[in-house]
């Protein structure tokens, strides 16, 4: 019988435990330092990431990066899935539109905070 993969860890908000089988599948038996980056041979590391994210939760981990680094990141996430929507021209536009005026209002929020 053969053993599938767990799931991979959900980070939330607030932060969680992950499962023993999530733990032995996705933590790097030896832990390196290559470069720069944490981690092991060339294995990938989505599980291991998603699992530090998990236990840390996304509230933690946005306060010690720095509010404009997450808006870039969600800014960036967010124009490649915009690119891909296949609607009408002009739905296309207005989402787009909406989409500017609300990382715009956003910006502003972020840097009168981190002034």
């Amino acid at each position: 019988m053969t053993q599938s993969q767990p799931a991979l860890p959900q980070p939330q908000l607030e932060k969680a435990g992950i499962t023993f089988e999530q733990y032995v599948e996705f933590t790097p038996e030896k832990l390196e330092l290559r470069n720069g980056y944490l981690g092991y041979g060339g294995q990938d590391q989505l599980g291991f990431h998603l699992a530090v994210l998990t236990n840390m939760g996304l509230l933690s981990a946005i306060q010690h990066t720095g509010l404009s680094l997450w808006l870039e990141a969600l800014d960036r996430c967010v124009r490649e899935k915009l690119a891909t929507v296949n609607a009408d021209p002009e739905v296309a536009q207005a989402i787009l539109n909406r989409f500017n005026q609300a990382m715009a209002d956003l910006t502003a929020v972020v840097e009168y905070l981190e002034e």
